[in-house]
């Protein structure tokens, strides 16, 4: 069996969520007698404390249902998550932060430790190169924290080296914020020289099973592009929400004493190192688009997350069973008609605004906007109809049956005509009610759901809000009845965000500097990410697009390759597009409509708002909770400046 770094550390640790750290390792040898020099004496307790400091990676996967942000956008709703739905609708604040991560200073605490202390292991057992793997595994973990923690927080502060002693006064502890340029120097120079260690060691991406989920420079290189990439979008280049916002006069720190924290003026350059961090990745070479054999759109896109460790993933928290997101994502009418020990919650559901993202099987997209009654604004060249029925071949569902005639009855029938023609990827990401859910390899393990209130898939508080459900992340060849749901590799970063990540920055490059040299290589990667999924290149689907169309369409294409990925959170946030995106009305189908049994009925088919959302401009940033300010007299929160 192949299993990644994190699977080895849920072993170590003894737990299955890998959401916070295991308990201190240094704290648990010191119960058992240990003083702290002969925690380095035996290779087991070295090796112990390297896989106590890399345990505060995140599983994403297992995560994914659980954190608040993969549902706090106008991408998803999910009825299971009180987290979520307190940030949804307004009610947080610095003393209930939902998803808050600032336990990452106690992951960044171990890896110090750690590293100031590996190369005094003195068991003779441990090579030097042992010991420079683990110190340079834990550097880069280190860095990862900081990154995660700024996705949320913003600038927050740096501590280097330095460790925070246990027994510390709260005054010993203040520490003023750097500013967001420093936090971004770190993270870089900081990733930048693991890249540099893992290139010079054979190790750009993993070579042989025992390397899965480990550190590469191209995992080092690909945190960098996401960050270069935020750092140059609206929220961080010249913000002027932030533009008051600086630290307080700070005589133990006089050189972050009274500094803003944010760019105060708007830098046209970062698109360009965005566009060059993102080449980084590229040009090593060993990294590839998924496809299969057959190069079928459906067997390629799907494999993504279907085919363990593909060439397409670069760094991953998670090999991990499917379990909780398949029970979030199954509708329960397959537990009802199918039995078995499979739990079915279904409560896992895209909005209709994600819906309708999705393009035509032509590659125009259909929704061009919405009128103030939320009535789609449809581009009439694109074929798409909103009403009507018309007799269809799920082509999703025929892909997983092999085109067996035999299961014909399941695939094609009578289809909602919003549903149609649509592209592959949408097949593959949504489900819809009144069509067959495919839970198990066998040829009658098919079951019609319908999503209506007392419907079979909808007869408790977990059910779907929005009428849909994520179809993406399930095996719907694995036995999820009998409880086997398979296993599925997280593709925190892969190579169809790189790409994104450079036509992107391209673009914004090219719309102010005026210079095109990057738009022949950006339109050849997103032609490929295209053709991978069955789709035409953009521009000849619209081969009059400006400039900022073509940025406006870069961002749907992101919105569709990266769906339920864990990217929506941050990108609209740092588009500073979220007070419009995920505030306001969601809608959904009507889902309160009465039915039953597995008989949608007609009234179903209405769009209807499922949820009021609150954004407010503080909303951008997370503050920091009550607790640490109490704690560190010394901190800025953003919060109190801008409400």
């Amino acid at each position: 069996m192949k299993l990644s770094l994190v699977k080895y550390i849920l072993l170590f640790c003894g737990v299955i969520p890998l959401l916070t750290s295991c308990e201190s390792f240094l704290d648990k040898q010191e119960t058992e007698d240990l003083t702290f020099e002969q925690l380095w004496q035996k290779r087991a307790y070295t090796r112990g404390y390297f896989l106590n400091a890399m345990s505060f990676l995140p599983n994403d996967l297992t995560g994914y249902v659980s954190t608040p942000q993969s549902t706090a956008t106008d991408e998803l709703i999910n009825a299971s998550n009180a987290a979520a739905e307190s940030m949804n609708t307004g009610a947080w604040n610095a003393s209930s932060v939902p998803g808050a991560n600032f336990n990452l200073y106690n992951g960044i605490r171990e890896c110090n430790i750690f590293m100031q202390n590996v190369y005094s292991c003195s068991d003779p057992t441990v090579t030097q190169e042992e010991k420079d793997e683990w110190y340079w595994y834990t550097r880069w973990a280190r860095a990862y924290y900081y990154f995660l923690m700024m996705r949320n927080y913003g600038p927050i502060f740096l501590l280097g080296d330095e460790i925070l002693p246990y027994d510390a006064t709260t005054e010993s502890l203040y520490r003023p914020r750097n500013t967001w340029e420093q936090c971004v120097d770190y993270v870089v120079n900081e990733m930048t020289q693991c890249a540099t260690y893992f290139k010079e060691h054979g190790k750009t991406t993993w070579t042989v099973d025992a390397e899965y989920g480990l550190p590469t420079e191209g995992a080092a290189l690909a945190v960098i592009s996401r960050l270069k990439l935020y750092s140059a979008r609206d929220l961080y280049n010249g913000n002027s929400l932030y533009n008051t916002v600086k630290n307080p006069t700070t005589p133990d720190f006089p050189e972050l004493s009274d500094q803003y924290l944010f760019p105060q003026t708007y830098s046209n350059e970062k698109w360009k190192e965005a566009v060059q961090a993102a080449k980084a990745v590229i040009d090593l070479g060993v990294y590839e688009l998924h496809r299969d054999a057959s190069d079928d759109p459906y067997a390629n896109y799907l494999g993504i997350t279907q085919v363990d460790w593909n060439k397409e993933l670069i760094w991953t928290t998670g090999y991990a069973s499917r379990a909780i997101i398949a029970r979030r994502t199954t509708p329960t009418g397959v537990k009802t008609k199918k039995g078995g020990n499979g739990a079915a919650y279904g409560a896992l559901g895209p909005s209709q605004q994600q819906v309708d993202a999705y393009a035509m099987d032509n590659g125009k997209y259909p929704i061009t906007g919405y009128e103030i009654d939320g009535t789609p604004k449809v581009d009439e060249n694109s074929g798409y109809s909103e009403n009507g029925i018309t007799e269809f071949a799920n082509p999703f569902l025929e892909y997983l049956s092999k085109g067996d005639t035999y299961q014909a009855k399941y695939y094609k029938r009578a289809t909602r005509n919003m549903f149609i023609n649509r592209e592959p990827r949408f097949y593959i990401a949504v489900y819809w009610s009144d069509s067959y859910w495919r839970c198990g390899p066998g040829k009658d393990d098919y079951v019609l759901c319908n999503l209506a209130k007392d419907g079979n898939s909808n007869t408790s508080h977990d059910h779907s809000r929005s009428g849909y459900l994520v179809n993406r992340f399930c095996d719907h060849t694995a036995s999820f009845v009998n409880n086997q749901p398979g296993n599925m590799v997280f593709p925190t970063f892969r190579l169809g965000e790189i790409y994104l990540n450079f036509i992107e920055a391209a673009l914004e490059w090219e719309k102010r500097s005026r210079d095109s040299q990057y738009r022949t290589t950006a339109m050849e990667y997103w032609a490929d990410l295209r053709a991978r999924s069955g789709m035409d290149p953009i521009m000849e689907v619209y081969p009059e697009a400006t400039i900022d169309q073509l940025i406006e369409l870069c961002r749907r294409e992101r919105r569709i390759e990266l769906a339920f990925e864990n990217h929506r959170f941050f990108d609209t946030r740092t588009w500073k597009i979220a007070e419009e995106c995920d505030g306001g009305k969601m809608w959904g189908m009507n889902v309160e409509t009465t039915g039953s049994g597995d008989v949608t009925p007609d009234s179903f088919w209405e769009r209807t708002v499922f949820e009021k959302r609150v954004f407010k401009k503080q909303h951008y940033l997370y503050p920091f909770t009550q607790t640490e300010i109490s704690l560190n007299k010394q901190l800025t929160q953003i919060w109190v400046v801008i409400s």
